[in-house]
Formats: structure tokens, C-alpha cells, sequence
């Protein structure tokens, strides 16, 4: 099993990769990634770009219902709190339903990295969390039997299961 630290930098490699070709040009010119387009890779060093860090260095973690550390495992809320307390000093409810009641609601064509996302994934809404990282990207811990990992909220299954979003990290 790769380390933890692996499994971000081949995650780093592999954005930076499709990147590379969503900026590539009609005049056959390489593309100029950190140039022409803002990624992952080079945003400021933030409070919650460290934040965000914090949540891919935990790539790879199993999940695990009622688990918050990374020795135990994480389910969704588990994850997010975790991730928010480590990064900000934030505290945040434990359940993805009550997240959903903290902060400031956020609309999806305004999400910013960083913002609280949730999918109604158990036939209720507010039933799953994850945390925005930017370009339709989220980190979450996904369900029995797999990893916390970054899935496309523009994918058919996330679609149609999205329910809104917070923003709880202060600007």
C-alpha cells in the first residue's frame, strides 16, 4: 500500500495532467499551466489551502462508520470534522445534518475551496459531507469498503444527489 504522502503526490500529478490538457491550445503551443490557469498546485498558502492540504495528505484512509482519526478510520462527518479541527481549530457538529445547519449557505456556481458539500445519499438530504477543493473536485470519505478520495461533483451520481452546500471557514 502506498504511503499517505504518495497517494497525494500521484493526486497532484495526476490534476496537474488533465489540466495540462484542458489549457492546451488550438495553435499547438504547449501548455502554460501555471501561467494561464490557477490550480490545486499553486494556490496560496492559506489557512485553508493548509486546510485542504491536511484533507489530501489523508488519502487513503479507510472508512469506517463513527470513525474520526485517521488510526480509526473516518466516515464522512468523521473526515470533515477532523480535517476542519487539525487545519482551522474549527469545531464542527458531528453529523453531516447538522453541518448543514452551520455557516452560510453557499450556491453551487459560487463554491469556493474549502466550502462544505452535501449529497443526499442515504434517500434524505444532508445525508453526506465533503469538503470542495475547487474545479467541480471534492474529498470525502465515501462508504463502507472504501478510502476517503476526490470525486467530480459533475459525475451522473453526484448530480443528482447534491443538496446544497455551506461555507463555515472564516474568510
Amino acid at each position: 500500500m502506498l504511503s499517505h504522502k504518495s497517494n497525494r503526490a500521484t493526486f497532484l500529478v495526476l490534476i496537474a495532467g488533465l489540466l495540462a490538457l484542458s489549457v492546451a491550445r488550438a495553435d499547438d503551443e504547449p501548455p502554460l499551466i501555471l501561467q494561464e490557469s490557477p490550480t490545486l498546485l499553486e494556490r496560496a498558502s492559506t489557512s485553508i489551502d493548509r486546510t485542504l492540504d491536511k484533507a489530501l495528505d489523508l488519502l487513503g484512509i479507510r472508512y469506517r462508520r463513527g470513525g474520526s482519526t485517521p488510526e480509526t478510520g473516518f466516515d464522512c462527518s468523521g473526515f470533515v470534522s477532523h480535517v476542519f479541527h487539525e487545519g482551522l481549530g474549527l469545531e464542527l457538529p458531528r453529523s453531516a445534518r447538522e453541518m448543514s445547519r452551520t455557516g452560510e449557505p453557499v450556491a453551487k456556481n459560487e463554491l469556493q475551496p474549502g466550502d462544505l458539500v452535501f449529497f443526499n445519499t442515504m434517500r434524505r438530504t444532508f445525508s453526506h459531507v465533503g469538503i470542495y477543493l475547487g474545479d467541480n473536485l471534492f474529498v470525502h470519505a465515501p462508504r463502507r469498503g472504501a478510502y476517503v478520495r476526490v470525486e467530480d461533483m459533475t459525475g451522473r451520481y453526484w448530480v443528482k444527489r447534491f443538496s446544497g452546500a455551506r461555507r463555515v471557514a472564516p474568510d
